[in-house]
């Protein structure tokens, strides 16, 4: 990959632009980091192509970023606020360049087809641990619809305003980690997030430069740590895993729908977390990129009955 960094040091605006030796899919990268249609932290235009746009904290403040597919292997990413310069440095391998997906086979047909579908797709690293893991936990054993709504009506109570543009486009930037700590109880239950969740987040939260450093350790002592959370499983780590540290064999078992999808998918028939084990045996190493490629295939078993009701946590 090569890279064209603009030279806007006094500029409000910083441009980088890369070229990436493979096609790179900007908005199908992205969409993992987006919580639901409404989220004020990101913004399409365009389904995978277009112009994304971003909200978010980073260690040295607050950032907008636009990143705009101009080719299929060239990417221009603009940046505002504070962590302007964080986010371009950061570009590359939050788009996958860090990604390796050599040794991975499709051993299934749907597997290929998605694959050859979406080969602009990497799995991507962020590098920004409690950025990924606070909504994880927000996310746990609800619907989306209610995670989605928590998300958004806590973030836009205690986030910030975008840098630049993004103020205009009704961006917001989700409240960093001591800002979070510092949430009472009342607005969690207000948001509808329970009393187990807002404590795993309260744990995760009392050492977070202990979570920022599992961007610089091994993966599985990077899930180890996270795990050593109270209230932080498999799954939370592993959905964090897949946004902040890139990990391309994070399923995401114990989620309600993954297992049977996948099993769906793959065999026709749905099937359990050891089933979804046993059948991905042969994929190990890219475990995580085979669940995504279905999900960016929109491949889903046929859903029938009552969908689960969101739940209040309001005492009444």
């Amino acid at each position: 990959m090569t890279a064209e960094l603009s030279d806007a040091s006094d500029a409000q605006e910083v441009r980088r632009v890369l070229d990436f030796a493979e096609p790179r899919s900007v908005g199908a990268i992205l969409a993992s980091f987006r919580r639901g249609a409404a989220d004020p932290t990101s913004r399409s235009e365009g389904r995978w192509g277009g112009r994304w746009w971003i909200a978010w904290p980073t260690p040295d403040g607050s950032v907008t970023g636009c990143f705009v597919q101009e080719s299929e292997r060239r990417v221009t990413v603009s940046a505002w606020g504070p962590g302007a310069q964080w986010l371009l440095e950061q570009a590359p391998v939050l788009l996958g360049e860090e990604d390796d997906p050599d040794g991975f086979v499709p051993h299934h047909p749907l597997v290929a087809e998605a694959w050859r579908r979406h080969q602009g797709w990497r799995v991507p690293r962020s590098g920004l641990v409690v950025h990924a893991l606070v909504p994880a936990i927000i996310e746990q054993k609800v619907t989306g619809a209610e995670a989605f709504g928590a998300q958004r009506r806590l973030v836009r109570r205690y986030g910030t305003p975008a840098p630049g543009p993004g103020a205009d486009l009704g961006l917001v930037v989700p409240p960093d980690a001591a800002t979070w700590a510092r949430i009472p109880s009342w607005e969690w239950l207000r948001s509808s997030v329970d009393h187990a969740r807002s404590t795993a987040i309260m744990r995760a939260l009392v050492s977070p430069g202990r979570l920022e450093e599992c961007t610089r350790l091994p993966l599985a002592e990077a899930h180890r740590r996270l795990r050593s959370i109270p209230g932080v499983g498999v799954w939370t780590a592993a959905e964090t895993a897949q946004r902040a540290l890139g990990d391309p064999d994070a399923v995401s078992f114990g989620d309600y729908h993954v297992a049977k999808n996948i099993g769906w998918a793959l065999t026709g028939s749905e099937v359990d977390d050891d089933g979804l084990a046993e059948l991905l045996e042969p994929y190990a190493g890219h475990r995580y990129r085979v669940q995504r490629l279905l999900e960016l295939a929109g491949i889903r078993r046929p859903r029938k009955g009552a969908r689960m009701a969101p739940r209040t946590h309001l005492p009444r």
